[in-house]
């Protein structure tokens, strides 16, 4: 769960089961249904949390921007090109046996196995 994202949080697990559920019901028609997990992606909504956080805690934007980068493993916010990879290979017919997971592009944030 993300702090001050409760919506968000109930949400995910919903979807997960969802996309799970699809999964097994549409893989004899060769549909196969996967979730991506994006981290701290560059996005005008990741912008908006940042700098409403920074307000809120009374220290600058970049400085809100260097902690969140701080905590993911790979040092840096993810690019929206990056979940666009991740998609277009598993739309991709090199994904074709991959059904019903959950694929993080995080940068390594997620602390779950």
């Amino acid at each position: 769960p993300i702090p001050n994202l409760g919506v968000s949080n109930t949400l995910r697990g919903a979807v997960t089961s969802w996309a799970k559920t699809l999964s097994r019901e549409l893989a004899p028609y060769g549909i196969t249904v996967n979730n991506l997990l994006p981290g701290f992606i560059l996005t005008e909504r990741l912008i908006s949390l940042i700098d409403t956080e920074a307000k809120r805690k009374g220290i600058s934007f970049d400085a809100e921007m260097q902690f969140r980068q701080s905590q993911v493993p790979v040092g840096r916010i993810g690019k929206p090109e990056e979940i666009a990879y991740a998609a277009a290979f598993l739309a991709s017919e090199y994904a074709e046996y991959i059904n019903g997971i959950n694929l993080p592009v995080d940068g390594g944030f997620l602390s779950s196995v």
